[in-house]
């Protein structure tokens, strides 16, 4: 195995367990604060911290649904094109995702910066923390996408869909 195929299986590997580690926390903190306000007794931090969860859970799937190919698309057009023709579209509608994710990459970092003494209320951290989500996702989505530029742009040459397993972010 490659260098960079190695670290894109770790990669892969470390976000599938994040965004289930954190599914489960946030169900489990939002089941208990079920069961406490049921018992008179609600836990004032529960709400926010699955809110947060959320955030990050979401954030970091994006890049997960971009690395499966699982993102909506319309594909009225390119279905209906030349295969090479449809493999181009891809590259430029590519483009413009990772120029839309660099843009909220970039304010999400000023974001990080200006909030970091500003803390959440009920959890007691800094809200950077939440807007270093959208700024991992955005990053990983920019990685993903970069992926699929080179999946398409092979294809452009070659006439065909590569094996999707065979390449660098792939199942």
């Amino acid at each position: 195995m490659k260098a960079k195929d190695r670290i894109f299986s770790i990669l892969n590997h470390i976000e599938e367990i994040a965004i289930v580690a954190m599914f489960a926390v946030m169900v489990i903190v939002i089941f208990v604060q079920v069961i406490m306000r049921k018992a008179g007794n609600s836990l004032s931090w529960s709400e926010e911290l699955g809110k947060f969860l959320f955030v990050w859970i979401s954030w970091l799937g994006i890049s997960l649904a971009q690395r499966k190919g699982e993102h909506i698309k319309i594909t009225m057009l390119t279905d209906r094109l030349p295969f090479r023709t449809a493999q181009a579209v891809n590259i430029l509608s590519d483009i413009i995702l990772i120029i839309i994710c660099a843009v909220i990459f970039y304010y999400g970092v000023q974001l990080v910066v200006a909030q970091v003494n500003v803390p959440y209320a009920g959890i007691k951290i800094s809200t950077s923390w939440g807007y270093l989500a959208v700024v991992l996702g955005c990053g990983l989505m920019i990685i993903r996408t970069l992926v699929s530029i080179k999946r398409s742009a092979v294809a452009l040459v070659k006439g065909e869909l590569p094996d999707a397993g065979a390449e660098e972010g792939g199942e």
